[in-house]
């Protein structure tokens, strides 16, 4: 039996939360191993819709161990503000299911407040932060000047550690003409907050060691996606964090041979949310059409997404970088109808041909797709649980993308139903 890492193959926004939901019937611990809470994945079960964005989707199975890794950024108020939202659709969320790495670094009120400022000084060249502060925390999580959750329990090293950063940050807000922040302010805040939070805290690294050894399987859930890695994405329209599943160890405290199967969600199409290059979007009708069918709309912000057809160029990209062993495709169904469907295959830079999305920033913008045409199918896909209920050129089209990205698809989602998902292999049978 292997553990199983789920990441998005793409700039997020790909289905992951219906697929670790459907991989956490066959799992006992579900860990979210960096991000912060501006993940968006949305869980349909039964006719209750459930939206996370800090919590592990596991959560909402009854007997599963959900566990926020010290990768992760963490803003209390935001995550006991979510922890109420979900016990509120009947679902039980005590420290005995809920556990949180005492050493994860807090994003705090201030975080927030210079990630906005910041945005709103670069004008028109916003990276597209979702301004909730996780990018300034992972800074000084890096900076060495953070406030980490056991910090909470220790008056004396949270004074000090709230005059660094204060030191640090209201000369950058000073410098950006924003207001600065009060201390007593933020050490109120902090011990108003530390006594919900701190019965969550716990020695995570041991925790998942001792399930390990115990033969229990663990679920690796990442947030975003790769090409939102802040080395392998389009940087600097990046995330903060490495999304790639070699993060999975080093953001849960298990070494790399914890992680097994490797599954890369992979929306049938592309979409991508805030600033940066995107080869293949399409501004016209068919972009518009993709949109409206996905229901393209970010969980978290509510931000449109820009829609364009599937790049395996990029996907092959993040599966090489990322270690992918298989692909969960997403949303096929959104495609059904459509009289020809488009594939990148390559890319055209000044006249030549590439065959990867090179790192520059002003080649990333120039790159042209090159694009194979493919038949498309007028019958619906949509709630297919079997390979015969497909249609041909479904098939066909499906084929023809594991070829190009070099890897299987593993599970196929026809819709936002948990059981609407065609099996081809069990991951956490490798």
């Amino acid at each position: 039996m292997a553990n199983v890492a789920v990441v998005g193959s793409q700039w997020g926004d790909e289905g992951k939360g219906k697929i670790v939901d459907w991989l956490s019937s066959r799992a006992d611990v579900v860990v979210r191993f960096q991000g912060g809470h501006n993940a968006g994945h949305t869980l349909v079960i039964g006719d209750v819709e459930y939206k996370l964005s800090l919590l592990p989707s596991g959560v909402v199975r009854p007997g599963k161990l959900s566990v926020i890794g010290n990768g992760v950024v963490v803003d209390p108020w935001a995550l006991l503000a979510e922890i109420e939202k979900i016990r509120a659709k009947g679902v039980d969320i005590t420290p005995e299911t809920l556990v949180i790495a005492e050493n994860c670094t807090l994003i705090l009120p201030l975080h927030g407040a210079v990630d906005r400022a910041r945005e709103e000084a670069r004008g028109t060249a916003k990276i597209g932060t979702t301004g909730r502060g996780i990018g300034p925390a992972y800074e000084d999580k890096v900076a060495r000047r953070a406030i980490r959750l056991c910090d909470l329990a220790d008056a004396r090293v949270l004074e000090d550690k709230v005059d660094q950063l204060l030191f640090h940050h209201n000369a950058l807000l000073r410098g950006l003409g924003a207001a600065e922040l009060d201390r007593e302010e933020l050490l109120n805040q902090l011990r108003e907050v530390a006594p919900k939070i701190l019965p969550y805290a716990g020695v995570v690294w041991q925790r998942l060691d001792e399930l390990k050894r115990a033969g229990k399987r663990i679920l690796f859930e990442g947030a975003q996606g790769a090409l939102l890695d802040v080395d392998h994405g389009t940087y600097p329209f990046v995330t903060s964090s490495n999304t790639v599943a070699g993060q999975a160890s080093a953001g849960s405290g298990m070494g790399p041979g914890a992680v097994g199967y490797v599954l890369g969600i992979t929306k049938a199409y592309t979409t991508r949310v805030g600033s940066g290059p995107f080869p293949t979007e399409l501004l016209d009708e068919t972009g518009e059409q993709l949109g409206v069918r996905g229901r393209e709309f970010g969980t978290v912000t509510g931000r449109k997404r820009r829609c364009g057809w599937f790049d395996a160029v990029l996907v092959r990209q993040a599966i090489k970088t990322g270690g992918i062993t298989g692909i969960a495709l997403t949303k096929l169904d959104v495609l059904d109808g459509f009289k020809e469907i488009k594939v990148c295959t390559g890319y055209r830079l000044k006249g030549e041909v590439v065959n990867h999305l090179p790192a520059g920033q002003t080649a990333q913008a120039e790159v042209e797709p090159i694009y194979e045409t493919f038949e498309g199918w007028s019958e619906s896909t949509r709630g297919a649980r079997s390979w015969a209920q497909l249609p041909a050129t479904a098939i066909k089209y499906i084929r023809r993308i594991e070829e190009l990205i070099e890897a299987p698809v593993t599970l196929l989602s026809t819709s936002p139903e948990r059981d609407d998902t065609i099996l081809m292999h069990d991951p956490f049978e490798d």
